[in-house]
């Protein structure tokens, strides 16, 4: 059964997801705070966490940091922040989905599925190899010419979409889907900033701008 960890500060908002998730069929823990929510979740790994970010003694960034040094389970954010500088916060710390309140539950069940579903996708490939860049899906991890590469959960979702479909051509919107999990109409920028972060990284020529198109990884 998946375990997922639910952390809001409002009794009513944990109420409604503890029943709505059981009833989907789904382990639930629940945390109202910070330091309540890296307790739980050392004592009972979880598979998902749903994390609010406006927590009464760490905001949920910190949290998010926290649960990023020893675990890669996804983290679906649910906050009243609908401003964009949070939400690339939230995904550059490590979050995996970003949706603001108020929200459907049915909406968040689909996003949570989704999530589950790439993870599942990628722990289950085999390692991928482009030109000298290496990517262990099962571990996580990426080498380039040997040499270890170290890339935050987000930058690592958006190296793999491009390594998995090398030599075509993949639209700023496609990316966004895929790797964010749904398209915020005109916020592309935030592929572009990912992908600069990337080729920093990985090296410049690795990924290829098709202008008017989006970007594609270079086959080696």
């Amino acid at each position: 059964m998946t375990r997922v960890l639910v952390v809001d500060d409002e009794p009513q908002i944990l109420r409604a997801l503890r029943i709505n998730l059981r009833v989907r069929g789904y382990e639930v823990d629940t945390a109202a705070t910070g330091g309540q929510a890296l307790e739980t979740a050392g004592h009972h790994p979880p598979d998902l966490v749903i994390l609010d970010l406006g927590l009464p003694d760490l905001d949920g960034v910190e949290v998010i940091g926290g649960l990023r040094g020893w675990t890669s389970a996804p983290i679906i954010v649910l906050s009243g922040r609908a401003d964009s500088t949070d939400k690339v916060k939230a995904l550059d710390a490590g979050a995996d989905d970003y949706v603001t309140k108020p929200f459907e539950p049915s909406i968040l069940a689909a996003r949570l599925r989704a999530v589950l579903r790439r993870v599942a996708r990628h722990d289950a490939s085999p390692v991928l190899r482009v030109g000298e860049l290496e990517i262990d899906r099962a571990g996580m991890e990426v080498r380039v010419a040997g040499e270890p590469v170290s890339l935050t959960p987000t930058e690592y979702r958006l190296l793999l979409e491009l390594a998995e479909h090398s030599g075509v051509v993949r639209s700023r919107e496609r990316l966004l889907e895929e790797v964010w999990g749904y398209v915020w109409a005109g916020d592309t920028r935030l592929v572009d900033m990912h992908v600069r972060r990337l080729r920093v990284k990985i090296g410049p020529d690795m990924i290829e701008t098709v202008r008017g198109a989006g970007y594609k990884m270079v086959k080696g």
